[in-house]
């Protein structure tokens, strides 16, 4: 059959439809109105030739509609499953080319054509089904049903393919249905996703895995791990376990393009690409030491690849084994009685199953409450992050639904008696890590001993009260305050840091930080020397600032005069654009600024989730070095500028009366390192060459607060160990940006130091407002930055550390971290040596 000649048919539009609320007006002369005398011979003539013309014309314009016209045709295919409830599974069902599995599959495929053909919308532009496989439970069909829906239909068939189930339903009530017909129930079906039949594709593969207990299987991308995947290519792993087991899918490797509109995996807990039974979907490269494992709801799984024509990556690798059902990682809920304890979602820390209920009942001492406490709580799905009422994935809390990603410890829950019921929903699509809590019996006339109690129940140090951060999480610490002289007090009765005075970020919620900043008046823009000028000389070729920057970002490519603000290209021709380096698009035209790019990349897809003083993903930062004393251990950081130099901070190279800091010798360094004392792999151990310090350092002030250290033989660059980007002098890193400090946490004189690389993310500050902050001790070249997010008081950066700032998809490095907390603990803004101010010298010492 031609498809393109089925379907619906052209139907005049009804002239019924007249306004009635139209009124003809009586003639004013009726005899203008009279009927005269019938037309002469000449005249019916010409009225027949008229009204044949006219039947000629509408006779051709149907037989153009209806024969000609070109009848444009939209192919929708459709997923779905359905329980056989009076067919009992056979092992022959897992070979689609047995007898036994083309027998059922025949009748499943006749039974859906007669569905769909009880629904008119469907019936006309349904072409054919296929069985794609049968899993156990009784008997599960697994298909996909092809339509040709004519253009503008398409949102009509979605709307009646949603209701499948009562399709079904329809058909069972059926008088006189044959007595074999299969009877169906669990009803899924949903619209293909369109990338996974993109007519682009070249190659398709099916490949089947049949886990067996005590043994783990594998899987992995076309090529994997000697050539990277295929292009154009459709590829599907359908997955089985024996009855009462499960799926269990681990990732060692996942590097794929960074973008999943082009290459991807996708997960379902099915045989089918249902879209309403996907797990996740990934691309990009993720850590190792990212946890990557999944396990279905029932015994079955389906792991999908697909590729475009550009940018193949290494692939994947995944192992496959089975879990008994009910067992650990695949149950959750029962009791829990003691004065403490804790308990997660299934599978912790790695991703909990689909479709699964859990419930706990928590009991303490008599006379106590329940004090419950989640440290970890990652309940989103795609399109669901700020939803309010969890229709998704949740946990249920006194009647009290929870989901989302919640920062660490904000989440808490107390009783009114010394009972507590928790429940864990998950639906049947898209999971996440899940949640650790800890529970605890506490005094319910005292529930926070010598502590501040937030609204949300959680307990504070009283210290913590009105001091600008929000450390409740639900800001019941920041309400009611009388702030300190040393305080910004905004009019809505918050109490902020000073040093986010003027930063351009509205900390207050009314803009009390930012009045009273010298800015400029309606109309105007301020000029990078605080002049301010008509927003009108903005780009209009006259130097109106007297620095040049009201002539930047422009757009204009070479005939930029140069100043101290504008980006030189290496042919010494100027741009107006403000940071162009390494952003992906050529500005100069020799290219030179994006030369040297291969800089400030995690080669892994990093979480966004964890903000602030929290231990570093491993290679997250590839550029961080440890620098160790011989015999001692760690001291300072450093950042990778080459496979040849480091910079660091003068001060952790300067003798002191025990230690000769500034020779080669003294040193070791470790790249790639992630935890102190554990040298993995990744870790590669270097010693120095030379060292050279700053010859302006002044160790009374910190001023010129920089070091370059040669290694004594380059490093090869790994996931886990490379360079930053190096600004350009010009580069612009403003007031109020997010950056990055990392490090260990020790100091120089060997306080306490993290075992993790920690990391956390704070504020560049207004240089005027930090200066007055640390009395007049901040030179030209020093910069200010401060904590973003409270609770960091754990992280300490190291000095010498990198300051890393994001430039679109790189990280440049701001800042050497020199003096003041490191980590800009609490209102103590952290001060970093401005790179830019040394650009030039490092270029001379390093050619870098």
């Amino acid at each position: 059959m031609d498809y393109m000649d089925s379907g619906l048919r052209y139907t005049p539009k009804s002239d019924k439809d007249w306004d009635t609320s139209v009124q003809f007006l009586p003639a004013s002369d009726n005899k203008k109105l009279e009927k005269k005398k019938g037309p002469g011979k000449i005249g019916a003539v010409i009225g027949v030739v008229i009204f044949a013309a006219v039947v000629a014309l509408m006779t051709g314009l149907l037989v153009w509609h209806f024969h000609f016209r070109k009848d444009v045709r939209v192919k929708k295919m459709y997923s779905g499953s359905m329980r056989i409830t009076n067919q009992v599974f056979e092992d022959a069902y897992e070979n689609t080319n047995s007898t036994e599995f083309k027998a059922l599959a025949k009748q499943v495929t006749s039974q859906l054509k007669t569905i769909y053909s009880k629904s008119p919308q469907l019936s006309k532009y349904y072409v054919g089904s296929t069985v794609q496989a049968f899993s156990e439970g009784s008997v599960v069909a697994y298909y996909l049903s092809e339509f040709r829906v004519p253009a503008g239909q398409e949102a009509a068939v979605d709307k009646a393919m949603s209701s499948m189930e009562k399709l079904v339903d329809k058909e069972q009530r059926t008088l006189f249905r044959p007595g074999n017909s299969l009877v169906f129930e669990d009803v899924v079906s949903s619209a293909l996703d369109a990338r996974l039949i993109s007519t682009s594709f070249r190659n398709f593969f099916n490949f089947a895995e049949h886990a067996r207990s005590n043994e783990v299987g594998q899987i992995q991308s076309p090529g994997f791990p000697d050539r990277p995947y295929p292009s154009n290519t459709f590829i599907q792993w359908r997955l089985r376990a024996d009855h009462n087991y499960v799926i269990k899918l681990d990732f060692d490797t996942m590097n794929l393009e960074e973008d999943c509109k082009n290459d991807f995996v996708k997960i379902y807990d099915s045989l089918v690409a249902i879209e309403s039974l996907v797990m996740v979907e990934m691309c990009g490269y993720f850590s190792p030491s990212e946890p990557l494992t999944f396990l279905s709801s029932g015994n079955v799984m389906l792991v999908t690849m697909a590729t475009n024509d550009k940018k193949n990556f290494p692939g994947f690798r995944a192992r496959v084994s089975q879990v008994r059902r009910g067992s650990k990682g695949t149950s959750c809920g029962g009791q829990l009685t003691g004065e403490r304890g804790s308990f997660t979602s299934p599978n912790f820390p790695n991703y909990y199953p689909p479709h699964i209920l859990c419930q706990w009942s928590i009991q303490v001492s008599a006379g106590k409450a329940v004090k419950l406490t989640f440290k970890k709580f990652f309940l989103s799905e795609p399109g669901q992050e700020n939803q309010k009422d969890c229709r998704k994935d949740y946990v249920e809390v006194n009647g009290k639904k929870l989901c989302g990603d919640q920062p660490e410890g904000t989440v808490t829950e107390t009783s009114n008696s010394n009972k507590m019921e928790v429940r864990f929903f998950s639906d049947s699509s898209y999971v996440d890590q899940g949640f650790d809590a800890e529970f605890e019996a506490i005094d319910v006339k005292d529930p926070c001993p010598k502590q501040f109690q937030c609204k949300n129940k959680r307990c504070i140090k009283s210290a913590l009260r009105c001091d600008g951060w929000n450390d409740c999480g639900d800001m019941s610490d920041e309400l009611n305050c009388k702030c300190n002289s040393k305080d910004i007090t905004c009019k809505n009765g918050l109490c902020k840091p000073m040093f986010w005075k003027c930063d351009g970020v509205d900390d207050c919620g009314d803009r009390t930080d930012e009045q009273n900043c010298g800015g400029c008046k309606s109309g105007q823009i301020t000029c990078k020397n605080s002049k301010c000028v008509s927003e009108k000389t903005h780009c209009d070729g006259r130097d109106d600032c007297g620095d040049g920057s009201d002539e930047l970002d422009c757009g204009r490519a070479s005939d930029t005069r140069c100043t101290d603000l504008t980006y030189k290209c290496k042919n010494n021709k100027c741009i107006s654009k403000v940071n162009p380096e390494c952003d992906g698009t050529q500005d100069c035209e020799d290219g030179s600024d994006e030369e040297n790019c291969d800089c400030g990349r995690s080669m892994f897809k990093t979480s966004s989730r964890i903000v602030g003083g929290q231990d570093a993903e491993e290679g997250e930062f590839p550029w961080q070095v440890s620098l160790h004393i011989k015999g001692y251990g760690h001291v300072c950081g450093a950042s990778i500028i080459s496979p040849h130099w480091l910079v660091t901070a003068a001060h952790c190279v300067q003798d002191d009366g025990r230690t000769r800091f500034s020779q080669p010798g003294t040193w070791e360094v470790y790249l790639g390192l992630h935890t102190q004392r554990k040298i993995g792999n990744a870790v590669v151990k270097k010693n120095l060459k030379q060292i050279i310090s700053h010859p302006n350092y002044n160790s009374f002030t910190y001023d010129n607060d920089i070091a370059l250290m040669e290694l004594d033989s380059p490093v090869t660059y790994s996931d886990y160990i490379r360079p930053i980007c190096l600004p350009a002098p010009q580069h612009d890193f403003a007031t109020g940006n997010n950056v990055w400090i990392t490090g260990w946490g020790a100091t120089r004189e060997g306080g306490f130091a993290a075992t993790v690389l920690q990391k956390a993310k704070v504020r560049i500050i207004n240089h005027s407002v930090c200066n007055d902050l640390m009395e007049g001790q901040i030179t030209s070249r020093m910069l200010c930055a401060g904590v973003l997010s409270g609770g960091v008081d754990a992280c300490q950066g190291d000095s010498g550390g990198p300051l890393s700032s994001p430039g679109g998809s790189r990280m440049f490095l701001a800042g050497v971290v020199s003096w003041g907390d490191g980590c800009a603990r609490r209102n103590k803004p952290g001060i970093y040596t401005t790179v830019t101010k040394f650009r030039g010298w490092i270029k001379e010492k390093t050619g870098v």
